[in-house]
């Protein structure tokens, strides 16, 4: 007999009214990652798309280029269902890094 697969819980944040996350010990819940996969596939295929067409926009200029990106956020997923964009404050961010090279022109 193999052994079952883990079964791994994420913690969820409730939101107000406003959309406002309410964190505290009575509003801690937490669901199945399994059951929030597609939530997550999606906010991070939308998240990749929008730093990819932002960088689809920015040429080479005076002999320099964009050779590679990293983009950092968090997700956060909330408790009646969707994802939040944030980090530990309840600010959202994205953070992105961005190698520029030498491409040898002038333009």
């Amino acid at each position: 007999m193999g052994a079952a697969a883990p079964v791994v819980r994420v913690e969820t944040v409730e939101l107000n009214g406003q959309g406002a996350r309410q964190i505290g010990p009575r509003t801690r819940r937490s669901a199945l990652l399994a059951d929030r996969s597609a939530e997550l596939q999606e906010a991070i295929v939308q998240a990749s798309a929008i730093a990819q067409d932002s960088l689809a926009q920015v040429p080479e200029r005076h002999g320099w280029s964009v050779t590679s990106v990293e983009v950092v956020f968090g997700l956060t997923l909330a408790a009646e269902a969707g994802v939040l964009l944030s980090k530990a404050s309840a600010e959202a961010s994205f953070e992105v890094t961005l190698t520029v090279e030498r491409t040898g022109g002038t333009s």
